[in-house]
């Protein structure tokens, strides 16, 4: 009975994790949407055979249409970025609030944080600034490397210090 309370415990646990993730995703997409992409025009849809004058110039627009999507993308990957990892940071503080009250909720909110951060990662990466990703993965490393201290190695050295 204890082993399956433990695996219920974790799958809880993860499901609570990436319902956040896909929450903070799905919300910022609702709020904040993106750069409508261009139509394939039909017409293009030949088959293989040679385009005629009119076709062409409907590619050369579509085309021009595709740098202009594409460029509006990179500064809207960029802002989602931000605000997703805005929102990782805030749950990664929120589980180190209520880590010694509601243990399985922060757990599950601390899992939610590190999957947002992956997807702000991401969203950083698609942004196509490197200097901005550089930024998001500095940002999560630092982040990262504080919770496992904070949650792993300091409380045993608490513990420890409290044994002697």
């Amino acid at each position: 009975m204890a082993e399956d309370n433990k695996i219920l415990r974790l799958v809880y646990t993860l499901f609570l994790g990436v319902l956040l993730a896909v929450f903070v995703g799905v919300g910022t997409a609702t709020f904040y949407t993106s750069p409508k992409m261009p139509q394939y025009p039909i017409e293009l849809n030949t088959g293989g055979k040679v385009l005629t004058p009119t076709q062409i110039e409907t590619q050369n627009t579509f085309d021009r249409q595709m740098r202009t999507y594409d460029n509006a993308m990179k500064p809207y990957n960029r802002n989602t970025s931000i605000i997703t990892l805005c929102a990782g940071v805030i749950f990664l503080v929120i589980s180190l609030v209520f880590e010694h009250r509601i243990k399985l909720l922060a757990d599950g909110v601390l899992l939610g944080g590190l999957f947002t951060l992956i997807y702000s990662i991401g969203r950083g990466f698609a942004s196509q600034d490197t200097k901005y990703t550089f930024l998001t993965v500095t940002i999560g490393l630092i982040v990262v490397v504080f919770l496992g201290y904070h949650r792993f190695v300091k409380e045993k050295d608490i513990v420890g210090d409290v044994k002697k």
